[in-house]
Formats: C-alpha cells, structure tokens, sequence
C-alpha cells in the first residue's frame, strides 16, 4: 500500500506522521489550494457575527481565516460549534470552547441531531465557511426558526500540476488515495489525464462522508471505502491502521 495524501498545504502533516510511524509510504500532492476569501463584505458579516448567538464553524480554514478577519478578538459570550473533530481542535487552539458533532457523525447530519441546536426559534446564527458548499445545515436551521447567516471567509481553488505529475503517481504505485472533501475528488479527476483513468480507477479511494462516496461511485471508482470523517484516526481506521 502506498498513499496519496492530497488535503491543502500545510494540513497533511498530522497523516504524514502516523504514516511514518506505521511505516507506510506516501507521497504528498495538495489538490486543493485555499485563500482568503476577498475581504470587501467582512465588516458587514462580522458585525452580524458579533450579533449572534450561535456561531457554527465549518472547517479548520474557517477557523483559521476567521481568526484573521477578527485580528484574534473573538467573543467569548457565543455558543460555538464545530462540524468535525479537527475544527474543534482548531478552536481550541484559539481558545474557544466548542460543541462538536457526534463522534459516530462528525458530519452536518451529526450536527443537526445535538439537542443545544433544536429549540432555536429566533436565534441568530452565524455558519462560517468557504465560500459555496452544501445548504442543508442553513436550510435545517432555518427550518426550526432560527435565523441564518453566512461569513464566507475563504475560498478554494484548483492548483495546477506539471504535466509529469500523474504519471509520477503511477510509476510511485500509488494504489491508495485520501480525499477529505468532493472539491478534491473533482479537482483529482480533472487534473489526471484521461489515458491514466484505469489506474485511478484501480486504486483504493478513502473519502470522508457517504456524499462524497456515491460521488466516487458516480465517478467510476470501485474500490471506494467511506471513513465518516475527515480527521487522521478515522482515515487511518478505514485504512486498517489504527491501534
């Protein structure tokens, strides 16, 4: 087995270890890139931010690029959510006490059924992200009354690749690949040339949520194995890995 670990620069560090330790080989390839989202409307939304009474945290790059919008000045009179376990941890880091989503749905279906975010009639609530992605965290809020707001402090981009890159992969024998998000499923698929599509086929995809699995499938993939999550142990348990 030898993995191709693809999450933005600077977030594969924590996998590449426990890899290392486990002595398993791996190549890093980032097949995302994330940047500050274009600062024009911030002041509005931060304002909205300060208003609020929940504030729900979609990704460890909203954490960090709001952190930077907000000069490290947080408001300690919110109730903070986390959809994942890296996201809690992120803010940790800050200082920030946080709600995370259930360890068996580290996912916004998890989030959803903790009992703080369902009699919400009239709250004000602040979901922080990248920019687009899915609406169905707004949408359910909405739904039970809550009033519902988006600071979009980031966004993704595809990188560009040499055009060895892929075929480097292959000679590698690269025969496992980790995607963390559907954007770098698609970004992996456009970015490997059509010839070396059996190849990619071929290999074995961990992806972090049932979406992103029938995305796969959709794709073309076969061996498709879904860790429920995107954070190191629960990759590492879909790879057998863990202790």
């Amino acid at each position: 087995m030898k993995l191709l670990l693809t999450r933005p620069e600077g977030r594969n560090q924590s996998m590449a270890e426990a890899l290392a330790q486990r002595e398993v080989p791996f190549t890093i390839a980032p097949l995302l890139q994330v940047v500050a989202n274009n600062a024009a409307d911030h002041e509005h939304k931060k304002k909205l931010f300060y208003q609020s009474d929940i504030i729900i945290f979609i990704s460890t790059n909203a954490v960090e690029y709001a952190d930077i919008a907000l000069s490290s000045e947080w408001p300690k009179d919110k109730q903070y959510f986390a959809v994942g376990q890296a996201t809690y941890c992120a803010l940790q880091d800050k200082g920030i006490a946080a709600t995370k989503a259930p360890e068996s749905c580290q996912q916004t279906e998890g989030l959803l059924t903790l009992a703080q975010l369902q009699a919400i009639k009239g709250q004000q609530i602040t979901i922080v992200r990248g920019v687009g992605g899915r609406e169905a965290l707004a949408s359910s809020l909405t739904e039970r009354g809550a009033k519902v707001d988006y600071w979009e402090v980031y966004r993704r981009a595809c990188p560009q690749l040499a055009p060895h890159t892929a075929y480097e992969w292959r000679e590698q024998a690269i025969d496992t690949i980790v995607i963390t998000s559907g954007e770098i499923l698609a970004n992996l698929i456009t970015l490997v040339p059509k010839e070396l599509f059996a190849w990619l086929h071929a290999c074995h995809i961990i992806v972090p949520s049932a979406r992103v699995y029938d995305q796969a499938i959709a794709a073309g993939f076969t061996r498709v194995t879904n860790a429920k999550a995107a954070n190191r142990d629960a990759v590492l348990t879909a790879l057998g890995l863990q202790d």
